[in-house]
């Protein structure tokens, strides 16, 4: 019943059936396949984590193809649907965690090759104990209103096409509402009042804890200064005219309607 998150550039290995039901390779696969696959050390699978009774591992090396056709590569950073949720999040925190395994394999302050610890989710440096624990970035989702509209953003430059919210990474010194406010600045150029929490999701993709906030507009002036950087663009938009449906895993999509 174990089964196994096998990576392959921003790809995760899974198979989709004719009513988009997800299913990752079962242990006993992967073991087959992976004869002629690469890997980085003598311990190719690694243990993730246990989710409704079922054992999920890594495979610590570069996924490679399958000999069943009906696996297939699929990104990472479109992987999100509402008919095996549990399935999608349980790849992308496998997604999260491997990642971090991928990117740590040294210590920062010595150099020495990294261990995982045995009581632990960490790395240690067996020279000089350095401690790496997983990297966990907090970010906002900002749901910001104007009487009857809510603004809404496409960004610029990813595979995702859809309207989102504005959001970003807190930085260093910032408190999380000080997010809020600096992010809606220099995105749109707008300043926000009554700044509120609503909730909070990991969001493997980015490697992230986000937290929802709402806000309002302060001031009547709509006007938007877009940051082309990073959005495509960003428009005010009525409550009647939402095209948002539920995806059943977006803290995004759920914040949307909830003000629909």
């Amino acid at each position: 019943g174990d089964v196994v998150v096998c990576v392959r550039g921003g790809g995760i290995l899974i198979a989709r059936d004719k009513n988009d039901v997800l299913t990752l390779p079962a242990f006993e696969q992967v073991q087959q396949w992976s004869e002629h696959w690469t890997h980085w050390h003598e311990q190719p699978f690694r243990y993730a984590f246990t989710m409704q009774e079922v054992r999920y591992f890594l495979w610590m090396g570069d996924g490679g193809e399958p000999s069943d056709p009906a696996f297939a590569y699929e990104p990472a950073s479109t992987l999100r649907q509402v008919v095996s949720k549990h399935i999608c999040f349980a790849a992308m925190t496998a997604w999260h965690i491997y990642c971090w395994y991928r990117d740590n394999k040294f210590c920062g302050r010595c150099g020495t090759a990294l261990k995982p610890d045995e009581k632990e989710r960490m790395m240690r440096c067996p020279e000089c104990n350095v401690m790496m624990f997983p990297q966990i970035c907090p970010a906002v989702i900002i749901w910001l209103t104007h009487g009857d509209k809510i603004l809404l953003s496409k960004y610029r430059g990813r595979n995702y096409k859809d309207y989102a919210l504005l959001a970003g990474f807190s930085e260093i010194g910032e408190t999380i509402e000080d997010t809020v406010r600096r992010e809606v600045q220099e995105e749109v150029g707008l300043p926000v009042k009554n700044i509120r929490y609503y909730k909070s999701q990991p969001w493997p993709h980015s490697g992230s804890l986000l937290f929802g906030f709402f806000c309002e507009l302060d001031g009547e002036d709509e006007t938007i200064q877009l940051e082309e950087d990073e959005l495509s663009m960003a428009v005010w938009m009525p409550r009647e005219e939402l095209p948002t449906k539920p995806d059943g895993v977006s803290l995004t999509n759920e914040m949307i309607l909830w003000f629909k």
